[in-house]
């Protein structure tokens, strides 16, 4: 599988402060994003793959959710975790 044990826990303790803070704002949207990419190449090679393409539009809204959420709670988590992935919004 593309995201082993190891990476998960390297995408955490970089954004969410431990490995084992797996509930933190920053640290899903990192792996959110880690998947995304994950999956947009995956359908640059794919182009007909249509169920992994519904996937990628429900992760993106969920990616979005989470965003608008440390948006609202602390605006400046949510502009250091944009500048972190190099996201815009």
């Amino acid at each position: 599988m593309y995201l082993t044990k190891e990476k998960k826990e390297k995408i955490f303790k970089e954004h969410g402060g431990s490995k084992k803070n797996t509930g933190s704002a920053e640290g899903q949207i990192a792996l959110f994003t880690e998947r995304i990419n994950h999956l947009t190449n995956h359908l640059k090679k794919n182009r007909k793959d249509f169920n992994t393409e519904r996937s990628l539009v429900m992760m993106v809204g969920k990616r979005k959710s989470l965003l608008n959420y440390l948006m609202n709670k602390d605006i400046s988590r949510y502009r250091d975790i944009i500048k972190k992935l190099k996201l815009r919004k």
